[in-house]
C-alpha cells in the first residue's frame, strides 16, 4: 500500500471544511459541497460509476461503482461527508502529521474511513482481481445532525446487500447499537408582571413538574431488562430553555430530550409512552398546555446477528491482519447505519474519544490496517464465504 497516497488522500479531506449546516453558518453553496465535489472527483480518478442524489437544500449524496461480474452480491463502504463544528479548534483545517497521527477536524470521525475505502479501490485495480458483484463507495451528508443523507440513500439509492461502515471504533467489529430520537417539549403559559403571578400561568413551573416526571421515567427505564450488548434504554433532558426576563411569569418553556433505544423497542411505542409520562401529571397540574415539537434525529437501532457475513468477514480480516480476530462488541453512538436498509456493521479507525475534540486525530498505523482489513472483507463477501 502507498502510506504516501493514503495520507495525501485524508489530508485533503481534512482540508476540505464540510461543517454541518447545523453546527455553522448558513452557507451557498452549503458547506458540505466541497467536499462532496473533491470526494465525487477521487471517485471519477478511480474509474468508478458515478452516481449521486441531491438530499436537501443543495446538499448532496455521492457514490462510485466498481463493476463486477454481475452475479455476486453488492457491497458498499460507507461514510458521511459532514463534520461537526469548530468553534474554539485553532487551524482545524490545516492537517499536521505528527508522531505517527494525522490531525485536524475529521481526521477520526470519519475522513479517515473515507479515505481507507479510496485505499481499497486501489489495490483491488492493482491486484486485477474480478469481483463477482459491485462495490459501491458512498459519502452522506448530514451524519452529524438528522441523519437525512442516509435516510434518502436507503430509499431511493442504489440498492445494497452489505455494508461496512468506518464510524471510529479502534477497529472493533460493532453489529449492534442503540437508537436515538431527539425531540423537544414545549408548554405554554400567560405572561403578566411577576409582582402578579396569580394571574398568569408560570410554564417554567409546568415544565419542572414534566421533568420530575421524566427523571422518574429515567429511572424506570435503567430498571428495565437489558440488551446483552447494549445495555439498558435511556432518557436525558440536554436542554432548558424559556422565558423573556426575571420581571415576568413566563408564557414559555422549552426542553430537548434524548431517548436512546435498545434493539426490541419500537420507536412508535416509545413516543406513545413518553406521551402518557407527559398526560399523567396533568391531574396534578390545571390548566397544562404543552405540545411535542418535532423529532430533530429518529434513527432505529442497529442489530446485525453475530452470525452475520458481514460479522464473520471482518472477523476472519481482521485475524488475518492483525494477528488476533478484533473484539465484537456494541457501539456507544447512533450512525447512519440502520437507514441504509441492509445488513450493516460498524467496523472503523480512530477512537470515540477523539470525535468532536479539539485536537482530533487518527492513527496512520490503524488507517492502513482498516484498508488490510476492508480489503479482505469485501472479497470474502463477494465469495459468499
Amino acid at each position: 500500500m502507498s502510506q504516501s497516497t493514503l495520507v495525501s488522500d485524508l489530508r485533503a479531506l481534512v482540508a476540505t471544511p464540510s461543517i454541518n449546516p447545523f453546527d455553522g453558518p448558513a452557507e451557498t453553496p452549503p458547506p458540505e459541497d466541497a467536499m462532496a465535489r473533491l470526494y465525487e472527483q477521487r471517485l471519477g480518478e478511480l474509474g468508478l460509476e458515478l452516481g449521486s442524489q441531491t438530499v436537501i437544500d443543495g446538499r448532496r449524496n455521492v457514490w462510485g461503482r466498481l463493476r463486477g461480474s454481475g452475479d455476486g452480491p453488492t457491497v458498499m463502504l460507507a461514510g458521511h461527508l459532514d463534520t461537526v463544528g469548530v468553534a474554539g479548534y485553532d487551524q482545524p483545517f490545516e492537517p499536521r502529521v505528527e508522531n505517527g497521527r494525522v490531525y485536524g477536524r475529521g481526521s477520526c470521525d470519519m475522513k479517515a474511513g473515507l479515505a481507507a475505502y479510496l485505499e481499497v479501490v486501489r489495490r483491488l485495480q492493482a491486484s486485477g482481481e474480478t469481483l463477482s458483484g459491485d462495490l459501491i463507495i458512498a459519502g452522506v451528508v448530514d451524519e452529524e445532525h438528522a441523519m437525512l443523507g442516509s435516510k434518502a440513500f436507503g430509499e431511493t439509492g442504489p440498492h445494497v446487500d452489505f455494508a461496512i461502515i468506518a464510524e471510529p471504533s479502534e477497529l472493533a467489529i460493532c453489529p449492534v447499537h442503540k437508537g436515538q430520537m431527539m425531540f423537544g417539549l414545549r408548554t405554554r403559559g400567560v405572561s403578566v408582571h411577576s409582582s402578579l403571578p396569580e394571574k398568569g400561568v408560570n410554564a417554567i413551573f409546568h415544565m419542572g413538574r414534566i421533568l420530575r416526571a421524566l427523571e422518574d421515567h429515567a429511572a424506570e427505564l435503567a430498571a428495565r431488562p437489558t440488551h446483552p450488548m447494549c445495555g439498558s434504554p435511556t432518557l436525558s433532558v440536554g436542554v432548558v430553555s424559556g422565558g423573556t426576563n426575571a420581571s415576568s411569569v413566563p408564557d414559555w418553556a422549552r426542553i430537548e430530550v434524548d431517548r436512546r433505544t435498545i434493539p426490541g423497542e419500537n420507536h412508535e411505542a416509545v413516543q406513545a409512552e413518553l406521551e402518557a409520562v407527559v398526560e399523567g401529571i396533568r391531574a396534578d397540574v390545571p390548566g397544562l398546555d404543552y405540545s411535542f415539537d418535532h423529532h430533530d434525529l429518529n434513527v432505529t437501532p442497529l442489530e446485525t446477528p453475530g452470525d452475520a457475513a458481514t460479522v464473520c468477514a471482518l472477523l476472519a480480516a481482521s485475524e488475518a491482519c492483525l494477528g488476533t480476530a478484533s473484539p465484537v462488541r456494541s457501539f456507544s453512538g447512533s450512525t447512519d447505519a440502520p437507514n441504509f436498509g441492509c445488513e450493516a456493521v460498524i467496523c472503523g479507525p480512530g477512537a470515540l474519544a477523539q470525535c468532536h475534540s479539539l485536537d482530533e486525530y487518527v492513527s496512520i498505523e490503524q488507517l492502513e490496517q482498516a484498508v488490510d482489513i476492508y480489503h479482505r472483507a469485501v472479497l470474502q463477501l463477494m465469495r459468499g464465504d
